[in-house]
């Protein structure tokens, strides 16, 4: 019996099988794909462009201004979704595609999931060289799509139309595997998206896709109970993975159950409520006092879903007990052993209710949860100072962050990414829900902020989305304002104005540098620009406010609450003011040598903190 099949070019064939990937959340079958974000260009506009105004109608096609800030969006997206949908991203050869590079690896490091489709040169090579192609003297077959294969998690060039096939399904295997998630870029030549094959009716099927939790180890499970009952000063870290297995209400009841108190990453930052008494808040580096306390003490640290990255762990120098075990619950085997952790490989809801189970009634000792609920209530007592109304001329980034916080309402998801923020935030935001706290601070990308917004407000349009964003970053990439006013995606943008990279100078004079090339007064310049940061958004059609004082930012937040479309409030804030409660030391190689006393002065502070560091 002969094998029914259907004509299409390649690139129809693509659109027509993202069209049948599907995926079920709360009971509701939803298409797993929440649309394709597409700037055309002569590497994909005939064989793509095609393809997606053919399935418009099932497959929304988005059109962004900037292939960066469309693939930050369509990560945001899958971030938002809790990696259970994602999105696809479309664009030219050459300067188009490689504007995603970065993105790619934003996606790689958080291991979110996101399909990235770039136009590539002439698989028949007869026009070569062809506009915005680049020529290897030695390698023939290299484009400037292979910068790509560093930063995905799976990478294909497609030179024949029957090459999708196979490509596709290892593509979805990998876009929604637990452990392997990450970026997939198919290289689609573009000579080759306009051929046509006679492809099987069946690779079109409808293919539903549930969430993979794999089960422990029962040797890995028996030694993390045993690890466990003889913790005197356990300590749990929350990571992304928590939210992604979507074990929040899991985690809670383990954490009461057996009197654990919970510390939080960046990625992990919301998997319990602000409010629960076991939440310490935020670790490490940007880590608050309740936290950073505890597990300088702890022997038995659970890492749940963490990729243990520095900041997480102040450089591997928070951890002072020499007794410390680290327990790896992680579905990808890679990060559940680092640092000669114990690994639990499995699905962090699964894990957790199998811990607990083989626990049993065991509870950690009555005085390490009292001392964790007493370190909290202090640590609420100076976050409360920092982010109190002030009449100073310029207010800190926590003051700002205390008017956001009295004036959003329940339903806010706060985005951030990059510079000063994201440390105070991870202190001091008060988030209430599973995944109302949105940073990217894998990869900490400047210019992901207002992309990142609109992707998160793509796949939570009920949600009141707003973006926290310094100037600095939003200098890098703005341009998806645009984006929102077009799509209706309205977010609200807070932007800190503090003249210059204020994150960075402050570092800077942490380790003995002078001002130099961060804040605008310090560069070298003819005259200091005066950027109109209002005008400017409101020349992209948004909603503009300029606020002189945190009273002013108050009124307006809620003035403009009801607003349709995208609003952005402008505020200059103190490049030098910080929280000096909480935090840790991070690991910032301060040079050896120097004719500057101030640069000695801090290595030999470097040098005493190099001495804290585990190794191994």
């Amino acid at each position: 019996m002969s094998q029914k099949t259907v004509r299409l070019t390649m690139a129809q064939a693509v659109a027509r099988f993202l069209t049948r990937q599907m995926t079920v959340i709360d009971g509701e079958k939803l298409p797993i794909f929440g649309g394709v974000f597409a700037i055309f260009g002569h590497g994909n506009v005939a064989g793509v462009g095609e393809a997606l105004y053919g399935v418009k109608e099932t497959l929304p096609t988005y059109r962004a201004q900037n292939e960066q800030g469309m693939a930050n969006a369509a990560i945001a997206f899958a971030k938002a979704s809790f990696r259970r949908r994602f999105m696809a991203c479309t664009t030219s050869i050459g300067p188009g595609a490689l504007n995603m590079v970065t993105s790619a690896a934003l996606a790689h490091v958080n291991r979110l999931p996101v399909l990235l489709l770039p136009g590539d040169v002439f698989a028949n090579r007869r026009p070569d060289p062809v506009l915005q192609q680049i020529e290897d003297f030695g390698d023939g077959a290299m484009t400037a799509n292979d910068c790509f294969r560093p930063v995905s998690r799976y990478f294909d060039r497609i030179t024949r139309p029957e090459q999708i096939i196979p490509a596709l399904r290892r593509a979805m295997q990998v876009l929604t595997d637990p452990a392997d998630c990450g970026p997939v870029t198919l290289s689609l030549c573009q000579d080759v998206q306009a051929q046509a094959y006679d492809y099987p009716e069946n690779f079109f099927d409808e293919k539903v896709w549930t969430t993979r939790r794999l089960h422990p180890d029962a040797d890995e499970l028996a030694h993390a109970i045993t690890t466990l009952k003889g913790a005197q000063k356990p300590v749990i870290i929350a990571g992304g993975g928590v939210l992604y297995s979507e074990a929040s209400k899991t985690l809670a009841a383990f954490a009461e159950r057996h009197g654990i108190p919970v510390v939080e990453t960046q990625a992990g930052k919301s998997s319990l409520p602000h409010s629960h008494p076991l939440n310490m808040g935020s670790v490490g580096v940007t880590g608050t006092s309740a936290s950073n306390q505890l597990v300088e003490e702890a022997d038995v640290v659970v890492a749940v879903g963490s990729r243990l990255q520095d900041f997480t762990t102040g450089s591997w120098a928070l951890f002072k007990n020499d007794d410390l075990k680290i327990i790896g619950l992680n579905v990808q085997a890679f990060d559940a052993a680092k640092h000669e952790g114990l690994p639990l490989v499995c699905d962090a809801r699964v894990g957790l209710e199998a811990l607990s189970a083989g626990l049993g009634s065991h509870r950690t000792d009555e005085a390490w949860t009292k001392k964790a609920t007493s370190g909290k209530a202090e640590w609420l007592k100076a976050a409360q100072k920092a982010t109190a109304t002030t009449n100073a001329a310029l207010p800190s980034d926590a003051q700002v962050i205390g008017a956001v916080q009295r004036t959003r309402t329940e339903n806010t998801t706060l985005v951030c990414a990059a510079g000063g923020l994201p440390g105070e935030l991870h202190k001091l935001w008060q988030a209430d829900q599973p995944g109302s706290y949105h940073m990217e601070y894998g990869f900490s990308t400047m210019g992901y902020e207002v992309a990142g917004g609109v992707g998160v407000k793509l796949a939570k349009p009920g949600s009141d989305v707003i973006v926290m964003v310094g100037d600095g970053s939003y200098m890098m990439l703005n341009s998806e304002i645009a984006s929102s006013i077009m799509l209706g995606a309205k977010i609200t943008i807070v932007l800190l104005d503090n003249a210059g990279y204020g994150c960075i100078n402050r570092l800077q004079m942490a380790t003995g540098g002078a001002n130099f090339n961060n804040l605008l007064r310090d560069t070298h310049h003819v005259a200091l620009p005066a950027i109109d940061f209002a005008a400017h958004a409101a020349a992209m059609g948004a909603v503009t406010r300029k606020v002189a004082s945190i009273a002013e930012l108050e009124i307006a937040l809620k003035e403009t609450a009801g607003e349709d479309r995208t609003t952005v409030i402008v505020i200059d804030t103190d490049p030098l003011i910080t929280t000096d409660e909480g935090g840790h030391w991070w690991d910032v190689a301060v040079p050896e040598v120097s004719e500057r006393s101030s640069v000695n002065e801090a290595r030999r502070g470097y040098e005493k903190a190099l001495a804290t560091q585990r190794i191994g």
